[in-house]
């Protein structure tokens, strides 16, 4: 079974560095990412998701984005991001 980490509502440059050790504290382990809050995604929270994708797809782990509020996945698209549950292995790796 996956771990969830559910997301703050608020994906500030506060909410980065927090993100980040909390899903590095579960590499290696299958993750579900709960965005089903989140009201406002920044870029820098969604640097870190993107690279904890790359990160999960070279360890050959799960790490799906799932549920997904309306919000986030407008603000994910506004990005420019690709799909929120592909691995995308041209970004940087979360370490």
């Amino acid at each position: 079974m996956a771990e969830v980490i559910s997301l703050a509502s608020v994906l500030d440059m506060n909410a980065a560095e927090p993100l980040k050790a909390e899903l590095l504290a579960k590499r290696g382990q299958a993750v579900t990412v709960d965005a089903s809050g989140v009201e406002r995604l920044g870029g820098l929270c969604l640097q870190v998701l993107l690279s904890a994708r790359k990160t999960w797809a070279t360890d050959g782990v799960d790490l799906m984005i799932t549920p997904q509020s309306t919000s986030f996945a407008e603000q994910w698209a506004a990005f420019g991001a690709s799909e929120t549950n592909a691995p995308d292995l041209t970004e940087g790796a979360l370490a």
